[in-house]
């Protein structure tokens, strides 16, 4: 049982480069290990601040966007709208100035037509006329032939103007 039982001469000088050790690592390992660790934990601290500010103004940034988007859509909304209106706008005004122009154009068709229709019976009349003169002057040729014929015409003239 020696082997498992430690003597107390091990035991004292375990204890005693322990202490030498534990003094050594107090003096010359513990304040690098310390301020490292401290250095490690600023710049985790650092990058979770950095983390956190980044996400924040993301988040932000996210919120812009949306806000962009929302007055984009409500510009084009509006811009839609307003080309609209002036298609619509612009779709009466034609139909106005084709009904006024279609109206136009009857009535100067009708001015046409009935302007032609007074010229046609104007000449028609003056045909008539012209007819008429020449049949009355042959028929006055042949009645107006022998001279007691001519005669009788101008007492029965003569008579009528006196009446009037």
């Amino acid at each position: 049982m020696e082997l498992v039982t430690p003597q107390l001469g091990l035991i004292f000088w375990q204890l005693v480069f322990f202490g030498i050790l534990l003094f050594l690592l107090a003096k010359l390992a513990w304040k690098p290990i310390l301020s490292s660790l401290s250095e490690r934990e600023h710049q985790i601290q650092s990058a979770l601040d950095l983390a956190e500010k980044t996400r924040a103004d993301m988040a932000k940034l996210q919120a812009d966007n949306q806000q962009l988007l929302a007055e984009a859509r409500s510009e084009r909304d509006s811009i839609l709208k307003a080309a609209k209106e002036s298609a619509d706008r612009i779709i009466a005004e034609s139909k106005d100035k084709a009904t006024v122009e279609g109206k136009r154009i009857i009535e100067d068709a009708r001015e046409t037509i009935s302007n032609e229709r007074a010229a046609l019976v104007a000449q028609m009349k003056k045909e008539v006329v012209t007819i008429s003169l020449e049949i009355a002057e042959k028929v006055l040729r042949k009645e107006l032939s022998d001279k007691s014929a001519q005669e009788r015409l101008v007492a029965d003239l003569a008579k009528e103007a006196r009446l009037n």
